[in-house]
C-alpha cells in the first residue's frame, strides 16, 4: 500500500508518495515542523487523514487485521 502526502506551500500543492505508512508520517512530521507547510494531509487511496488522526487510523487497521488472522487461524484449524 503506498500513501499520498500533501501540503500547501504559500498558493502551491506539494505531495509525495511514500511506500509505508512510517514514511508517510514521518514526512507529514517534517513538513509540518518545518513551519512552511499547512494542512498537512496523509490518504491511503481510500481516506485522508490529518497528522493527528492518521496514528489512529493506523492503529485500527492493524487491530482489525490481526482479528481477521485470528479468526482465520480458528477456522483453518477447526
Amino acid at each position: 500500500m503506498s500513501f499520498l502526502v500533501e501540503g500547501f506551500l504559500d498558493d502551491h500543492t506539494l505531495s509525495v508518495t511514500t511506500a509505508t505508512a512510517k514514511e508517510a508520517f514521518a514526512k507529514a512530521i517534517e513538513w509540518h515542523d518545518s513551519g512552511r507547510f499547512s494542512n498537512v494531509t496523509i490518504s491511503d487511496g481510500t481516506d485522508t487523514h490529518s497528522i493527528v488522526s492518521f496514528p489512529l487510523a493506523m492503529a485500527r487497521l492493524e487491530i482489525a487485521k490481526a482479528i481477521n488472522d485470528a479468526a482465520d487461524a480458528t477456522t483453518e484449524g477447526g
